[in-house]
């Protein structure tokens, strides 16, 4: 409720109720002389005029139209109130206030001066009437309207708000005082009391009721009201609790005796003693259980059949997603197509192991593979060609042309050079590098074993040219940790290879080069100035450019070339791959230097000279040594780079032959076998990556595997291929005169030939 339905009276005689924000005006006290009023308007009750109309103000509170009725008894109880009259139909409009612009008669009553004009009122200090069974109605108010055009009804003088409801009803609401002046006041009459008993039942309505004091029957006048609520505090906002009344909201009521004398009236609501009035506590939330039972029963069950045609369409698409053979499969389902039918078997023991080419299915013709090779063998663009291609299986030669002829062999030399390395070393045979302490403190000499492939790159990187190569930075780590600082100067040591540093037959230009350098028992990286690229540039003295290189690690001096004690003390040692790595390397990419370094460690082992010459006679020693005829061959250098080189392609055949045979045929297989395993893959590795691309020679890609040749004029080709029957074919061509890529495509189209002939 607003804080003006309760009334709490002050202290002192001020209205504090007053639309003004607090403020409040005096009342005024009754003067000596009983008969003045001192501009204190009290209404005359007793001087009706019943000529007025109900505009002119009859009927109203102030101004009754009839007598007064006769005060009871002191102590006789106050008459029963009849029952209230049946309340009229109000819509909302009328409960409200009008909602739209009054019409020109509305507008006139509303205009209508609240006081009657001179002379139509007697001044008189009877005290008004009090109504014993009518109880004080709190006003409800409405949304303030909006103040309306033209003049608005005076207010008597010395009041700080208008009269109206509430005070009469303040005065009338003590029984006891209204059983006091029932003596002095007359009796209401019927129209008031109705008004009264109306305005009682209406106490509890919205808080947008509006109490219109001046009501006849079938009109209203909201202006009026409106003039009546405009000293009231703002309305709180709709649906909002009201809080309690304070004392400082409403103006005490006064009782006027009947000499003027004015005295507090006691405060009451209704029958109820005044006091502060009990706190309502806030309307409680609703629990969900209360909640769901005040939604309607159709939601609900509409919401139910939703849920339920929902459940429905999952549980359908669910099945239908079950039968589908796929999910059945995946989840194992008892209708899939891939259940069991039966127990699951045991399981078996796998085994993976490496098929070997056939040998037991029909066997190539001689007749057949010469028919195959006729027009792939005779292309212009070969020059001069010798060649042959043997079955390894049964040693049978297939195809033949001048094969004992000794020709220029370029690169595939290294098939001859690795092949005698197999035969003479052990596969695990590591080359060394050595540091040992010198003849003077704090030299140091750098012992060169014969290794080329020692890397500059730092520990824990791997070389790309030769995996598994020692490291520099090994070495020079070693020396640190043995002699410390002493180092003042290193030396080295560079017996191990004899003569001179290139071969007879090389072309001035090929050391340094590209694809070579002088040879010497120790280098970095092949000699090359970029450890990562094999086509880098190599260095003029490869050796002294890694003695330099420790020396600056060290702290100290490069001296010149010496020869290690025999007795000396070892400071450090690294050891190259093995031999069966390093032969893969040479081949894979076709490293001259290497090639070379690789023959003068058969020359070692075979006691001759370790030269460009002791390494070409021990190679052709221990192929003699194993049954192989070297008629007719010349050799310069062991990696073919020496255009003095001579070799038929009888013996290359052959020496791939004795790799290729079927194991526990010949003991020297097992040891040629990295042979094979070292030669470059067609279209995929090596010297042959970026071959067999064409259409002619396509069909080879990925099954031919040989060593390439390549010199001006000079193409080579030796390896094997498998044919359409899975059957081995080891095939040596040799072009002499031919352009260099006109020539290769040529040997190409050539070995992928043999591998889509069945040729039986």
């Amino acid at each position: 409720m607003s804080q003006n339905d309760e009334p709490r009276w002050p202290s002192a005689d001020e209205d504090g109720s007053s639309g003004d924000g607090g403020a409040t005006a005096r009342l005024p006290h009754a003067k000596a002389d009983p008969g003045a009023t001192d501009a204190l308007p009290v209404p005359n009750v007793t001087a009706p005029q019943t000529n007025l109309t109900p505009e002119d103000g009859a009927g109203s509170w102030f101004r009754p139209v009839v007598a007064p009725e006769p005060l009871p008894a002191p102590g006789t109880p106050p008459p029963a109130t009849p029952p209230a009259a049946p309340r009229r139909p109000r819509d909302l409009a009328d409960r409200l206030g009008h909602t739209s612009d009054p019409g020109p008669a509305e507008q006139a009553a509303q205009r209508r001066p609240e006081q009657e004009p001179p002379g139509k009122s007697e001044e008189n200090t009877q005290q008004l009437p009090v109504r014993p069974a009518t109880p004080w109605v709190p006003i409800e108010r409405a949304t303030p309207f909006a103040e309306e055009p033209g003049p608005r009804a005076s207010q008597p003088s010395g009041s700080s708000r208008p009269p109206g409801p509430q005070s009469s009803a303040a005065q009338s609401s003590n029984p006891q005082q209204s059983q006091q002046s029932q003596q002095s006041r007359p009796e209401p009459s019927p129209a008031r009391q109705r008004e009264a008993e109306d305005a009682a039942a209406e106490a509890d309505t919205v808080w947008a009721q509006r109490v219109d004091l001046r009501e006849t029957p079938g009109e209203r006048h909201p202006a009026e009201a409106t003039e009546y609520l405009r000293g009231l505090p703002p309305e709180p906002p709709r649906g909002a609790v009201p809080p309690p009344a304070s004392s400082a909201t409403l103006a005490r009521p006064m009782r006027i005796g009947p000499g003027g004398e004015q005295a507090p009236a006691e405060a009451t609501t209704g029958a109820e003693a005044a006091g502060e009035p009990a706190a309502v506590p806030p309307p409680e939330p609703p629990s969900p259980e209360q909640a769901a039972a005040a939604e309607p029963p159709r939601k609900r069950r509409r919401g139910l059949l939703i849920g339920a045609l929902v459940v429905v369409v999952l549980l359908v698409a669910a099945g239908v997603t079950a039968t589908r053979p796929s999910i059945a499969n995946r989840f194992g389902f008892p209708w899939a197509p891939n259940a069991p039918k039966a127990a699951m078997p045991e399981p078996a023991v796998a085994k993976a192991a490496l098929r070997g080419p056939s040998t037991s299915g029909a066997a190539p013709t001689p007749e057949a593979i010469q028919s195959a090779l006729a027009g792939p063998a005779g292309s212009a663009a070969l020059g001069t060609l010798t060649g042959s291609v043997i079955d390894p299986a049964t040693g049978t030669v297939l195809w033949d042309r001048n094969s004992g002829q000794p020709l220029t062999p370029a690169s595939t030399t290294k098939v001859l050079t690795v092949a005698a390395a197999l035969l003479a070393l052990g596969h695990e045979k590591q080359l060394s590098t050595k540091i040992v302490q010198g003849a003077e403190p704090g030299t140091v000499i750098l012992v060169a074993g014969g290794d080329v492939t020692l890397t500059t790159l730092p520990l824990g990187t791997d070389s790309p040219l030769y995996p598994g190569a020692a490291h520099v930075d090994d070495l020079v780590a070693q020396v640190k940790k043995v002699a410390g600082n002493d180092v003042k100067k290193v030396q080295v040591d560079l017996n191990a290879f004899k003569g001179p540093a290139t071969a007879p037959g090389w072309d001035p230009t090929d050391a340094p080069s590209t694809f070579a350098a002088q040879v010497a028992p120790v280098m970095a990286d092949g000699g090359r100035t970029d450890p990562k690229n094999d086509l880098a540039m190599r260095t003029a003295n490869p050796a002294t450019a890694l003695t330099q290189l420790i020396a600056q690690k060290l702290s100290a001096s490069a001296g010149g070339p010496a020869t290690a004690p025999a007795d000396a003390k070892v400071l450090a040692e690294v050891k190259s791959a093995p031999l069966t790595e390093l032969t893969y390397d040479l081949l894979q990419l076709s490293d001259n230097l290497l090639a070379d370094a690789v023959a003068r460690q058969v020359a070692i082992e075979k006691g001759t000279e370790p030269s460009f010459s002791g390494a070409a006679a021990a190679t052709l020693k221990v192929l003699q040594e194993h049954g192989f005829d070297t008629t007719g061959v010349q050799l310069s250098d062991n990696s073919g780079l020496s255009v003095q080189n001579k070799i038929p392609a009888k013996l290359l055949a052959q020496v791939l032959t004795r790799a290729a045979e079927p194991d526990g045929k010949n003991p020297d297989t097992a040891k040629l076998r990295p042979l094979l395993t070292g030669l470059p893959v067609a279209g995929g590795s090596g010297t042959l990556a970026g071959r067999y691309g064409k259409p002619d020679s396509a069909k080879g890609k990925g099954w031919v595997r040989a060593k390439t040749g390549t010199l001006s004029e000079v193409n080579t080709l030796a390896g094997y291929v498998l044919d359409a029957d899975g059957r081995v074919l080891v095939f040596a061509l040799m072009s002499k005169g031919s352009d260099d890529k006109p020539g290769k495509a040529a040997l190409d189209v050539v070995a992928a030939t043999l591998r889509t002939c069945g040729c039986h």
